[in-house]
């Protein structure tokens, strides 16, 4: 697939869906375009065993992946374990699209904290998560051992909010109406 001809910021009209085993090769693409140190398949596929715990969306184009994101909760405690979108399909809202119905899928599982990880140098991430309402919290030194970056820590403190209600329908406004196929 070629990269969008839209100019960045326009929306793709992408299809969002549960990620299942069948996914997990086109998603290593993807992966291996984005990160320096890719998850591995087995990592992944353990990852969607969980299916009480874990949440794994990706985003489609005419049938090809072009982004991916999970959510991990325990209790009342949920972690955006990865978010990426294909760097062709970045800044048309993919990854905008997929936070959201993550973020949101935590707060109706009435997860209270929400927190990621993120690259100290990944501006454009940080910001993105800043819009959900995320604020930095702390460091991790050396977080991304492939390339010795440290990692931002990034949190919600109450996901039950009236802010973060709020934020989300801002959120919603701005991107559209988005749902898991």
């Amino acid at each position: 697939m070629r990269a969008p001809a839209d100019p960045p910021g326009m929306p793709l009209p992408v299809t969002i869906s549960t990620m299942k085993r069948k996914h997990v090769r086109d998603v290593l693409a993807v992966e291996r375009q984005v990160y320096p140190r890719p998850w591995s398949a087995a990592l992944f596929f353990s990852e969607l065993s969980q299916k009480a715990s874990r949440v794994y969306l990706v985003a489609e184009i005419e049938g090809e992946i072009i982004g991916y994101g999970g959510l991990m909760c325990h209790l009342d405690e949920g972690h955006i374990t990865t978010l990426a979108v294909q760097p062709d399909f970045q800044h048309h809202q993919v990854g905008s699209k997929i936070l959201y119905l993550l973020v949101a899928d935590a707060r109706e599982r009435r997860v209270r904290t929400l927190a990621l990880e993120v690259r100290v140098a990944n501006w454009p991430a940080q910001r993105l998560y800043s819009w959900f309402g995320f604020r930095p919290v702390g460091i991790r030194r050396n977080y991304y051992a492939e390339t010795g970056e440290d990692a931002l820590v990034m949190w919600i403190d109450d996901m039950q909010s009236d802010e973060i209600g709020a934020r989300l329908r801002r959120v919603r406004e701005r991107i559209g109406a988005v749902t898991v196929q």
